[in-house]
């Protein structure tokens, strides 16, 4: 991990607080390596915080926006998990990968929205038509979103 990064989290971890001017240096890597690594030491709150910040900086980084997502689902904060994802997939566009469309219809279904979740999964399965992931979440959402689903998809 890049010297300056450790020592702001070591920093952190003890102080429970950042020092502004050392994470406004961070990159989008950085914040990701720095979130990885305070989960790896069973620090989810630090990390989450972290992620904030992250956020705070870098709105648009798809580095952040895929760790805060994921942190959001690891909380169960649904609509979170959504929104965040939901801009992932915007920040990625037509490069969104297989995991992200995944990702976003967990979040959807998770929050209640299976129909969402559906929708997900076929704009997915346009970009990703052989994708097994994807193919297996669309079947788990039940036998009438899979064929609407799959109809419309076919078209």
């Amino acid at each position: 991990m890049h010297q300056h990064l450790s020592q702001a989290l070591q920093t952190f971890q003890r102080d429970q607080a950042f020092n502004a001017a050392d994470i406004s240096e961070f990159s989008p890597a950085d914040f990701r390596h720095g979130i990885q690594w305070l989960l790896s030491e069973n620090l989810a709150d630090l990390a989450q915080a972290l992620a904030d910040a992250g956020l705070s900086l870098h709105p648009h980084s798809e580095d952040i926006l895929a760790m805060a997502g994921l942190l959001a689902m690891t909380r169960e904060d649904w609509p979170l998990a959504v929104e965040l994802l939901q801009d992932l997939y915007t920040v990625q566009g037509d490069n969104a990968p297989p995991m992200s469309y995944q990702m976003l219809a967990r979040a959807c279904f998770c929050n209640l929205d299976r129909a969402e979740a559906a929708r997900v999964l076929t704009a997915g399965l346009q970009y990703w038509p052989q994708d097994a992931m994807l193919l297996e979440e669309l079947s788990c959402l039940g036998p009438e979103f899979n064929l609407a689903a799959l109809s419309n998809y076919q078209h």
